[in-house]
């Protein structure tokens, strides 16, 4: 098993704002502070979410185009950025997928459930991930639960999904209550992983066992998402000081457990995601 460890750092999601805690960014210009500190404290990919004008979540394509500029201003190709493409409630499939088509990221991430919300969607959105493959666009595909991660074997082997160009990152938690992830959240998807073939996947956590959440996650070979998206808490319930604090102490935990962060050039290179 190998023992680096990919950090994804999650900075804003698409609800939380400066009343949840001030250094929570929202305009592209805090985005892009947060992502410049979080690359030195030891990230490699950003999951972005764009705000619109008012703060509010974004899928327009002009809102994520200037968050990605400014980002690429800042930190250049020192980090892999990872674009959303989460619905909450307000976007169709068409709409996601356009989003990417538009703006072609190095990454993006795609909630199965989202983009195929019933059978009849299959089709066309098999059509659409075989052409994000092809675009070398590094997808990650969002599962909530073991079902989703069944279906997801499933479209795989029925050819609706590409095999190349992909990783998982798996959800703990989220019907849980209040939120709050457990490592035992991790188990259902564990059964699982020998139908992985060696597929990279990825976790994230809520709430103040995030980081127990991900150091066990990485016992078991999985990379790590973290940041205010999904917790606001460091893991002795005290709140954060920052995106980058997250990062930087997970790397120390990481590193105490005999594990290291994966750089972003060696992230580009590994054969798990050509």
């Amino acid at each position: 098993m190998r023992d680096e460890r990919l950090i994804i750092v999650a900075p804003n999601g698409a609800r939380r704002t400066h009343s949840d805690h001030p250094a929570l960014p929202v305009s592209p210009e805090e985005i892009a502070d947060t992502v410049a500190a979080c690359v030195e404290a030891g990230a490699a990919m950003v999951h972005l979410h764009a705000r619109d004008q008012l703060g509010g979540h974004s899928l327009e394509i002009s809102d994520n185009a200037a968050v990605m500029e400014e980002v690429r201003r800042r930190v250049g190709d020192r980090v892999v950025v990872q674009l959303t493409t989460e619905a909450v409630g307000r976007y169709q499939p068409a709409q996601q997928m356009a989003l990417i088509r538009a703006l072609e990221p190095e990454a993006a991430s795609f909630a199965l459930r989202e983009l195929i919300p019933s059978p009849e969607y299959e089709s066309d959105s098999g059509n659409f991930f075989h052409w994000v493959a092809e675009r070398n666009i590094l997808a990650q595909y969002i599962l909530y639960s073991e079902q989703d991660l069944r279906y997801y074997l499933d479209l795989l082997e029925r050819g609706l999904l590409p095999s190349r160009r992909h990783h998982l990152l798996f959800v703990l938690g989220r019907y849980s209550a209040n939120q709050q992830s457990t490592p035992e959240d991790l188990a259902p998807f564990i059964e699982l992983l020998p139908r992985l073939n060696d597929r990279r996947w990825a976790i994230c956590a809520f709430g103040a066992r995030e980081q127990e959440c991900l150091l066990a996650a990485a016992q078991k070979g999985g990379d790590l998402r973290i940041g205010f998206e999904n917790n606001l808490l460091k893991p002795d319930g005290d709140l954060a000081a920052s995106n980058a604090d997250q990062v930087r102490d997970l790397v120390a935990a990481l590193e105490k457990s005999g594990y290291t962060p994966t750089g972003v050039s060696t992230l580009r290179a590994e054969s798990d995601f050509q």
